[in-house]
Formats: C-alpha cells, sequence, structure tokens
C-alpha cells in the first residue's frame, strides 16, 4: 500500500476520533488511595491508643466507653481526638521543631495525622471521591508522587508562615490533587466536551474550599501550598496524547506520523518542571535558614484568616 493512502487512513482515523488517550480500553484499577485512606484511619486509632485520655483526664472524657480510645473532653478538642500535647508528640508540623531541633521528618509525618475524627471522616471523603477517579485513569505511580509531594509543598509553605501553632492533616495532599485535576483539564483542554462548564466547576470548586481556609484553626498555607504543587506537577505528569496516538501507532514504522502531543503541552511541562524545582528549593533554603516569610509579605496573613466581629484570628 502507497504511502499516501496509510497517511490518508490514518488521518482519517484520527478526524473521527473524539477522545483518544494512550489507551482507551484500560483503566487502571485504584488501590493506592484505599490504601491511604487506610493508613490514615491506622495512624488514627494508633494516635488514640497513644493518647489515653482516661489516664490524665478522670470522668470527663468524650465515649468513656472507648476506654484509652475515648477522646478529649469538648472544650480541649471539639473534633473528637486526641490532646493538641500528644498530636505533637506524635508527629504535628511545628516550626521550633522542625527549625531548631532538625525534625524535618515532620514535614511528612503531620500528612497523616488528624486532629480529631471529625476532621479524618471529611479529608477520608475528599480523599476517595477525589483520589479514586484520578488514580483509575492516569494510575497509582503518578497519583501518588502528586499527592505525597503536594502534602509536602503544603507543610513547607506553612512552616514558612506560621510558627505559633501546630498543623496536622492531609488537607494539602488534597488541594494537590484537586489543583491536578485543574492543570489536567487545562493541558488536555481540546478533548474534553463541555470545556467550559468543567472548568466553572472546578474554579467554584477550589475558591470555595480556599475561601472557607480564612476561618479561624484552619492551615489555609497548607492548603495554597497543597494547591500550587498539585497544579504544576498536573502538567508534568498528567498530560494525554491529542493526535489519535492509539490509530497511528499502528501503522508502519516508515510512516511519518506527528507528535502524540502539542507544543503548548511540552511548554506548559517544561515550564512547570521548572517552577517546582524552584520553588522547593526557595522554599526549603528559606526554611532551614529560619526566615519568616510574614517579613516579606504583610499581606500574606489575610490568605490564611480574615478576623470579623465574630472570630479573631489567634494562632496560639
Amino acid at each position: 500500500m502507497a504511502r499516501e493512502d496509510l497517511e490518508s487512513r490514518g488521518e482519517k482515523k484520527r478526524e473521527n476520533s473524539s477522545y483518544v488517550v494512550e489507551d482507551r480500553d484500560t483503566q487502571w484499577t485504584s488501590w493506592l488511595i484505599p490504601m491511604f485512606v487506610v493508613a490514615n484511619i491506622a495512624v488514627f486509632v494508633v494516635v488514640m491508643y497513644v493518647n489515653n485520655c482516661p489516664k490524665h483526664i478522670d470522668g470527663k472524657c468524650v465515649a468513656s466507653f472507648l476506654g484509652r480510645l475515648s477522646f478529649e473532653p469538648w472544650k480541649e478538642n471539639p473534633l473528637l481526638g486526641p490532646s493538641y500535647s500528644t498530636l505533637e508528640k506524635m508527629g504535628a508540623l511545628e516550626w521550633e521543631k522542625v527549625v531548631h531541633k532538625h525534625q524535618s521528618w515532620r514535614l511528612i509525618s503531620c500528612i497523616w495525622l488528624h486532629a480529631g475524627i471529625i476532621h479524618l471522616v471529611v479529608n477520608m471523603l475528599s480523599l476517595v471521591f477525589i483520589g479514586i477517579r484520578l488514580e483509575q485513569q492516569f494510575g497509582f505511580v503518578r497519583i501518588g508522587i502528586i499527592y505525597l509531594l503536594s502534602g509536602f509543598g503544603g507543610s513547607v509553605l506553612s512552616t514558612l508562615f506560621i510558627r505559633n501553632s501546630i498543623s496536622v492533616g492531609a488537607s494539602g495532599a488534597l488541594f494537590g490533587l484537586l489543583g491536578a485535576m485543574l492543570s489536567e483539564l487545562i493541558t488536555n483542554w481540546s478533548i474534553y466536551s463541555n470545556k467550559a462548564a468543567a472548568l466553572i466547576t472546578l474554579v467554584v470548586i477550589v475558591v470555595l474550599n480556599l475561601g472557607l481556609g480564612i476561618l479561624p484553626g484552619v492551615d489555609n498555607f497548607a492548603h495554597i501550598g497543597g494547591f500550587l504543587t498539585g497544579f504544576l506537577l498536573g502538567f508534568v505528569l498528567l498530560p494525554r496524547p491529542q493526535y489519535g496516538w492509539m490509530e497511528r501507532r499502528n501503522l508502519p514504522a516508515d510512516v511519518r506520523v506527528r507528535s502524540k502531543y502539542k507544543p503548548y503541552q511540552y511548554v506548559l511541562w517544561l515550564v512547570s518542571l521548572a517552577l517546582v524545582v524552584a520553588g522547593f528549593t526557595v522554599g526549603l533554603v528559606m526554611l532551614f535558614r529560619g526566615v519568616n516569610a510574614s517579613n516579606h509579605c504583610h499581606w500574606c496573613h489575610y490568605l490564611d484568616c480574615v478576623s470579623t466581629d465574630k472570630w479573631k484570628c489567634n494562632r496560639t
């Protein structure tokens, strides 16, 4: 068959294919996200066992029938969880210990801790709804990398701005998955139908969640750091082929075919990778030199909490 006929046939197939990815018929089985959920629950049980409320509080523990797994009094922890001293002992994020006591492992350990069962349930439900869909589409390696690096990025940004309180939770990693969803939509723009509706819906979800972060007691810097990390990593790890690669890859080797990615995807990949590397490098250098980022951004505290007549922003 002549080369022109092969190219014509390949081009015709490409035009008739409205949504082509590397393997349209294959969907990964999600096992990493469920494993993350189980791990978070297991860590919470261990933390509650270590906390042992009845040992240091006599008769005032919530759900005392749980024994040493019972919760701290409402005034101590309204989220139904351990004491803050227990969270600190088990690996909560705290600037003093990370910078001056060289406990950098807390930048990771805090991602697996939760302040209470309410905090845990909300985060795990979000992880299931967001993470399973992404893992099924892109596999456990890429989604696992985004989850862990986003959580780490959220911890770094949080520690740069917050010095007088502890922080725990998987929210930074979850916001990283939201950021990756947004960048995946952008970088694969041409293969989606109802693009505008999908983009508006996702942006509204992100804005609402970041808006809730300005309430007191919520570490919005971890949310922002995780979101930005995941957003950039989405351009690096989640691009889809755009040029009918499934059809054209079956053509003979001597038939010239176009690249499976568009030029703008390569540009976004390169720029995003450079920004991720630069961001982590600068952030970690500033952190371990003890730089207080608030001194270089006097309005940034409004990103974390906004005082009103109903509440005050007091991080103690």
